[in-house]
């Protein structure tokens, strides 16, 4: 059975053949050429991270102006890192185009591609939240505009990935499964969730409403598939035991399309509570219909995510003590839609308990 492998021990993988090993060190092994050569997309799970702390930070339901600001401060890091990683991406494969379709091909890098929409979908939320306040008009179509970008990422990563996973000559052993399999797919339910904050600063009703339905529309490519995978995921840990320490945290990622589908699946509600009756889609009861179910599933999806944050909990407790690398940004944006999901159910119901347990 082929091992797991951790994304740093990935890396190596997406190399190109510059030198053979007894030879003398190149110009690609020093300075500038060195980071860029091994910038792998699981980087983008930084800016992943760091945007949903924004985020949190911003919506915390026991806010303060203090809290605001700093969320500011964090939102400009990010963009400042997501520009960043970009352009030594565009780098890497210009300098180095053999280093894609090796890295198109691994079935550990790939997965990472879809942290770059995810990352995006941070920034876009956190636009319409802090700039299109300030900014106006024109930033209401650039927000859109960047999620427009994004959805259609979203989709192409979601739908190609997991196919050339299929399609790829090599047989791929059930061991060798790791949650990562969910990065490229819950891509689409981020989208989803980020295109009801974007139809809710969007000035034209239509427009709105367009935007809510391609929603509805990536929230059912991702969600199902999602679920899917993390059934094949629950079998390789009752099989083949826990993921080795390098990786454990990966066992935390399940949250991700629970958490974030039931955010998403509120915040449509609400756009289409709101929308419908404007543009006097389907009937007058649609829109309160929707919404009521969106609550439903949240619910639902929230209640589920307590099993696999049971899994996970107990999983970093048997193994005590595990290596320190990027994975543990795992531990980050799993746990952080969660408590979004959380902290919106909060502000739906007439209770303070999921305020409370969304803020701690």
């Amino acid at each position: 059975m082929a091992p797991e492998v951790s994304p740093s021990q990935a890396t190596n993988a997406t190399e190109p053949p510059c030198r053979n090993a007894r030879m003398q060190p190149t110009k690609y092994d020093h300075g500038w050429r060195r980071v860029v050569r091994n910038f792998t997309p699981s980087w983008f799970s930084v800016t992943m991270g760091t945007g949903i702390v924004s985020l949190l930070l911003h919506n915390l339901p026991y806010n303060g102006t203090w809290l605001y600001w700093i969320s500011v401060v964090i939102f400009a890091l990010n963009v400042l890192l997501f520009i960043t990683g970009s352009i030594i991406s565009i780098l890497r494969y210009t300098l180095y185009p053999e280093i894609f379709l090796a890295m198109i091909k691994h079935p550990v890098q790939s997965m990472f591609i879809g942290t770059f929409p995810m990352g995006l979908a941070t920034i876009i939320n956190m636009f319409c939240l802090v700039c299109v306040p300030a900014w106006g008009e024109w930033a209401r179509y650039f927000a859109w505009g960047l999620w427009i970008f994004d959805a259609v990422v979203s989709v192409m990563t979601a739908l190609s990935l997991p196919f050339i996973l299929m399609a790829n000559g090599g047989e791929t052993h059930l061991s060798s499964m790791t949650a990562v399999w969910l990065l490229p797919i819950v891509s689409c339910i981020v989208a989803a969730s980020s295109g009801a904050i974007v139809a809710e600063v969007l000035p034209n009703p239509q427009h709105a409403l367009w935007t809510v339905i391609i929603s509805y529309v990536l929230w059912g490519i991702g969600l199902p598939l999602a679920l899917m995978v993390m059934v094949i995921y629950l079998q390789r840990l009752v099989l083949h035991k826990l993921p080795p320490k390098a990786v454990i945290v990966s066992v935390f990622l399940p949250l991700g399309p629970l958490g974030q589908g039931g955010y998403g699946a509120m915040k449509l509600g609400q756009r289409a509570q709101e929308i419908f009756p404007k543009t006097h889609t389907l009937q007058e009861a649609s829109g309160p219909t929707f919404y009521t179910l969106g609550f439903l599933v949240a619910l639902i999806m929230w209640s589920f995510g307590l099993v696999w944050l049971f899994f996970a909990i107990a999983s970093i407790a048997h193994n005590k003590k595990f290596p320190f690398n990027i994975g543990w940004w795992g531990f980050t944006f799993p746990l952080g839609v969660f408590a979004t999901s959380t902290c919106q159910m909060g502000s739906e119901l007439p209770s303070n308990f999921f305020d409370i347990l969304g803020t701690v």
